[in-house]
């Protein structure tokens, strides 16, 4: 592919629809600032109504923004319309042309732009390799399964050889184990053209296995932005936390604070966390943040507390346990020869410092 690697630059950017029910005005998109880097594969999540299909449609040039201005490259393009943006977008619903065969479908991009017959037979075969389907380009869409129609409308846009490659949940209509196998050979086809792509899901393991960056949105506005281990490790606020897996919420006191080490207070137990970035002073109450495959549930350890579930799950043994008034979820990896804790039993919490995070 030849336009590769744009970057994508939203300033300040704003969406304001009017409210049916008050009539009045809302930001569905509240002032964001983004850049992403020429061949980054970054994904938009969040919940129903975050903002994050109105920000890729305004990418798109579906939507325009009402505040701000969006980048593709070093080119202004709120004024552009969708088919003079080097973007290409494959839809939830795939979108393709019913009465056209796979072959035409996926030539349909480049017969719009007159490229040459003979041009547009070698484009669209090599494509259909590359995508796994090979030898069906006489085919129809009604003839084939939902992955392979995703597969066609991957083909359609990439064919094209956009600047930006943008996915508007583009597998929330195949089943589960499909879902998984189609998610990789998309990052597998975005890693081999080195293409910038934006991708909106709500599917928290979906972003989290594909993407080099994730912006969680929320209400609008931006909660986090980061890689995937920063946001999972540490993440900038409880929402986020919640949001991108299972999480643990201490509520604690900061009892010391030192150059290397965050002393805090549960309850009148005293244990050391991980330091955050973030200035920190002693007297300060702040949450602690525990991922359920960082706790173990043990005979001794740090906090006490009483077992009110366990469930083997195969790979690991699940717990729930009360620490004080506290619910804490217990993931227990692969726990063969290890004790199990029954229901009613006492116990100790035992972790590590590098295994928390302090907000």
């Amino acid at each position: 592919m030849s336009n590769i690697k744009k970057g994508v630059r939203l300033e300040n950017v704003s969406k304001i629809y009017l409210d049916p029910k008050t009539n009045k005005p809302f930001k569905a998109v509240d002032s964001i600032n983004v850049n992403i880097k020429p061949g980054d594969f970054v994904t938009l999540l969040g919940p129903s109504g975050c903002g994050k299909t109105t920000t890729l449609r305004m990418i798109a040039g579906f939507e325009s923004p009402d505040e701000g201005e969006i980048y593709l490259g070093d080119q202004a393009i709120n004024e552009l319309t969708p088919n003079k943006r080097d973007t290409a977008m494959v839809f939830q619903s795939y979108a393709l042309f019913p009465h056209m065969n796979i072959f035409d479908n996926v030539a349909y991009g480049l017969k719009l732009r007159k490229v040459p017959k003979a041009e547009i037979r070698t484009k669209v075969f090599d494509m259909l390799k590359l995508v796994g389907l090979e030898g069906m380009e006489n085919r129809y869409t009604n003839q084939l399964s939902g992955g392979q129609q995703q597969r066609v409308a991957l083909a359609r846009a990439l064919i094209v050889e956009p600047g930006v490659l943008l996915f508007d949940e583009p597998l929330s209509n195949l089943d589960a184990k499909l879902r998984v196998y189609m998610r990789t050979e998309i990052r597998r086809i975005q890693q081999q053209f080195g293409i910038t792509a934006i991708y909106v899901t709500h599917d928290q393991s979906e972003a989290m296995s594909i993407s080099d960056n994730i912006i969680i949105m929320n209400k609008g506005v931006i909660a986090q932005m980061g890689t995937p281990q920063q946001i999972y490790y540490n993440p900038a606020s409880e929402f986020v936390a919640d949001f991108i897996g299972e999480a643990n919420f201490l509520k604690v006191k900061v009892s010391a604070v030192e150059s290397d080490a965050i002393t805090v207070d549960l309850n009148g137990i005293r244990f050391p966390v991980r330091k955050p970035e973030a200035a920190i002073a002693a007297g300060e109450e702040r949450t602690v943040m525990i991922r359920p495959e960082g706790v173990r549930v043990s005979e001794t350890g740090i906090l006490p507390c009483k077992v009110i579930l366990s469930c083997f799950m195969g790979s690991y043994q699940n717990y729930h346990v009360m620490v004080g008034d506290t619910l804490v979820r217990i993931t227990d990896n692969h726990p063969v020869g290890r004790r199990v804790f029954n229901v009613g039993e006492d116990a100790y919490l035992d972790f590590s410092p590098i295994d928390t995070h302090l907000m």
